[in-house]
């Protein structure tokens, strides 16, 4: 019996572990579907442009772009996910002990953010950012329709609660299936924006997590110094694909110090 519920307490921290992974693969596809949706039957909504030639022009650009996007968000987090940042196995002595080292016990997406995989993790959620800022804009006409009549007591609470006005039958499936996705999109972008900026805001400065909470700045190398030790040699190109390739300049073990290693007072 103990080993039963010892088996069944593995697999479901494994299943929990991953399920950060599953939740966000479901809700980017959903936004992408939904987004796609919008541009190839809803917009534009106006009769009279959707009789125009360059209409036609007009979906291929966005579903181009659209699916560019996911096709480097998909493409980095599962990089991300297969880069191995564990230095497990490799003697540290010498200046490498001087430095600092720990165990961290922080992961995100179930995967921890190394030296290694860093460059696919801020890739994600730079695509992830301007994926979900360019399905806000594209969901304004979603919250146009919602309040066209004013805002009205029934359209907020579709915009705030759209599950309980669902169950409620006060709006058809498909009205909730727009109001969640556009509310998703909204406050997706507003919590990817603050995790993307604030990592994008370490890059710049050259810390971790850690170091940003002690106000230590050992390994600063200066802006541009910081971004080609974080993101490769070809810092300049690399965001704009996983596939190309930028050599990191470093080991992820021995690193130059720049600065002291204590935290200041």
């Amino acid at each position: 019996m103990t080993s039963f519920a010892s088996t069944v307490f593995c697999r479901t921290q494994r299943v929990c572990q991953h399920l950060p992974v599953f939740l966000n693969t479901f809700l980017v596809f959903s936004i992408t579907g939904e987004v796609s949706y919008l541009v190839l039957v809803e917009a534009p909504l106006e009769a009279e442009q959707k009789k125009k030639e360059w209409t036609a022009c007009w979906k291929v650009v966005h579903l181009l772009a659209q699916y560019f996007m996911l096709g480097n968000i998909c493409w980095n987090a599962l990089l991300f996910l297969k880069t191995n940042p564990s230095i497990k196995g490799v003697f540290l002595g010498g200046d490498g002990l001087g430095q600092g080292w720990r165990y961290c016990y922080t992961c995100f997406f179930g995967q921890c953010v190394g030296f290694h995989n860093y460059r696919y993790f801020l890739s994600c959620l730079l695509f992830m950012w301007s994926g979900l800022l360019y399905a806000v804009v594209m969901n304004a006409e979603v919250f146009i329709v919602i309040l066209k009549e004013g805002v009205t007591l029934h359209s907020v609470l579709l915009l705030l609660i759209p599950w309980i006005m669902l169950v409620s039958g006060k709006v058809s499936a498909r009205a909730f299936a727009f109001a969640f996705i556009a509310d998703t999109c909204v406050v997706g972008l507003l919590l990817v924006s603050a995790f993307f900026f604030f990592h994008l805001f370490l890059m710049f400065r050259g810390q971790t997590t850690r170091e940003w909470y002690s106000s230590r700045r050992p390994y600063s190398l200066g802006l541009l110094g910081n971004l080609r030790h974080m993101l490769g040699v070809r810092w300049y190109l690399c965001w704009l694909s996983p596939l190309i390739p930028s050599p990191l300049p470093g080991d992820g073990i021995n690193f130059q110090v720049t600065g002291s290693l204590e935290p200041s007072q």
